[in-house]
């Protein structure tokens, strides 16, 4: 029993306040991204409640946070205004059909992802190079900056305006103050959770200080929304019902649930690398990755807004000591009860306290050294960087990630490309051997081409590849090319130290390559490791 315990938490007091504490973050998070997507707050805080406790209780990195995201509220609005769109030209009209239709969807992406994990594809989260993870924290910070700076504006007539005079300066101050509160009492203790405490300093300030300032009940219902209280989530029966709605729209169904299980995926698996990095642990991608699955398709039954892994909180839960499972289950449990039970009480904290908290996530999560090294890492490292964190901002962190894999990938093919190398030698017998050194790919096969002068060459020819590695089709045909030149010529010609592999596939191109392959040459150092490997087998 004390061994299963330590398996959800090595410090509960810890866990335990670094849970509510992101919790009370969660709520204007949860919020804010429902009003981003178009549907009822109680759906992203449904979300933000099923998300976090399945990924806290099954997912693969202990301490780190889900909820509604941002980034799949985005993908989701064209979805749920098309499906408004489509319930109110019925002869019946339906109020809210793109909500359901967002819960169908959710059915989808839970399936994609559970499968994605089941074939293990979490692990390539491992190709991402460190530029590009130093792109997107950058990115992420600058994109959590901006979203708090719509928490100064208010609305008006319908129209967001940026709050001025008297209420402005009260927001300033009370949002440096928590920033001051959480940076000084970090660096006198760790004992008690500086998040938390300067949410509540703040919020008694105001309270019992009669401050006049925007709340969490405020925002909520300035944003259109009734405010916080709700009741447990329900079974969505009707979304079985509403299949029918869906002829000739089922494209786009599909379609956004690729898409948002995509940046769902790449959103958290980064996030986990990212906490790893902070933790010194590793936790398991293939894992989160079922995990989210199952929580989506939760959120789809019972209609949250489903969501992903969430890098702000989940910094402030590992920075307020949250390191076990423990952690996101009271954050997600607290969550539930603040709309069940609390919602008086928390919609009086105020809005600026929270706004601080995340500045202060901010701060923490910008990798301030990329400003030290950006001028002493190579060209394409600082330039994939720089992109990576300008394509989170101005589209989202999903094509910012690819976009920067993609570019890492083409400097990296490029270079080499530029490697491969052929020294040139006579034989006593007269034999000429060209000795490859580099890899022999897609995009080193024009220079691999250009070493050779089939014509000119003497009646023996021998193509040693012991430093050399045939990494693919492109190559395989480059070769198979090549000695069909030569042997049209008349020429002999030898292919030696060859990989096993690609022996193989080059025979399985052209059995006549048995007669050019040289097999009684085997690479010495092949040699000994298949003796050494079969003799402890």
């Amino acid at each position: 029993m004390i061994s299963i315990f330590r398996n959800f938490t090595n410090n509960p007091k810890n866990d335990i306040l670094s849970g509510l504490t992101v919790a009370l973050a969660l709520v204007p998070e949860a919020v804010a991204f429902a009003f981003v997507a178009g549907i009822d707050p109680l759906v992203g805080l449904y979300g933000a409640f099923m998300m976090g406790l399945v990924t806290a209780m099954f997912g693969g990195r202990p301490g780190m946070i889900s909820g509604a995201t941002g980034a799949m509220a985005i993908v989701m609005v064209h979805l749920i205004q098309q499906g408004n769109s489509v319930g109110m030209a019925l002869d019946n009209p339906i109020e809210n059909l793109g909500s359901q239709w967002l819960f169908i969807a959710l059915l989808f992406v839970g399936a994609i992802q559970i499968m994605a994990g089941v074939f293990k594809l979490g692990k390539f989260v491992r190709l991402i190079p460190h530029s590009v993870m130093m792109g997107f924290v950058n990115g992420l910070a600058i994109v959590i900056f901006i979203a708090q700076l719509g928490m100064f504006k208010e609305n008006i007539n319908g129209t967001k305006e940026w709050i001025s005079g008297s209420n402005l300066w009260i927001m300033i101050v009370l949002t440096a103050l928590t920033m001051a509160i959480m940076f000084v009492l970090s660096k006198i203790t760790k004992k008690i959770p500086a998040a938390l405490t300067a949410i509540v300093v703040i919020a008694c300030i105001t309270i019992f200080g009669g401050i006049d300032v925007s709340t969490v009940g405020s925002f909520i219902r300035n944003g259109g929304g009734a405010g916080l209280e709700g009741s447990l989530p329900s079974f969505q029966f009707q979304i079985f019902g509403l299949l029918d709605t869906l002829a000739g729209h089922w494209g786009l169904i599909i379609s956004t649930a690729f898409l948002l299980a995509a940046v769902g995926l790449i959103e958290s698996l980064m996030t986990l690398n990212l906490i790893d990095e902070m933790t010194d642990t590793r936790g398991s991608g293939n894992r989160e990755c079922v995990a989210q699955g199952s929580a989506n398709i939760l959120n789809g039954l019972f209609g949250g807004m489903g969501g992903c892994a969430m890098i702000g909180q989940s910094i402030i839960n590992v920075n307020s000591g949250g390191r076990g499972r423990l952690s996101g289950i009271v954050a997600a449990i607290a969550l539930l009860c603040f709309v069940l039970f609390g919602a008086p009480l928390i919609e009086q904290i105020p809005i600026a306290a929270l706004v601080g908290v995340m500045f202060m996530v901010v701060v923490g999560t910008f990798a301030w050294s990329s400003f030290r090294i950006i001028n002493k890492i190579p060209l394409p490292d600082a330039f994939v960087l720089i992109a990576v964190s300008a394509i989170t901002v101005w589209k989202d962190l999903a094509v910012a990630v690819i976009a920067g894999v993609i570019m890492s990938a083409l400097v990296f093919a490029w270079k080499s490309a530029t490697m491969i190398r052929a020294r040139k030698r006579i034989k006593h017998d007269g034999t000429k051997v060209y000795e490859i050194w580099g890899p022999l790919f897609f995009g080193s096969v024009q220079n691999f081409n250009s070493k050779f002068d089939a014509t000119n060459d003497p009646a023996k020819v021998e193509i040693d590849f012991i430093e050399s590695k045939v990494s693919d089709h492109s190559g395989i045909e480059a070769i198979d090319s090549l000695a069909k030149k030569y042997l049209s010529l008349g020429k002999q010609l030898k292919l030696t130290h060859l990989s096993p592999e690609c022996k193989t596939l080059l025979l399985k191109a052209d059995p006549n390559f048995d007669k050019i392959i040289e097999s009684s040459i085997d690479d010495p150092r092949y040699y000994v490791v298949t003796n050494t490997v079969d003799k402890e087998i």
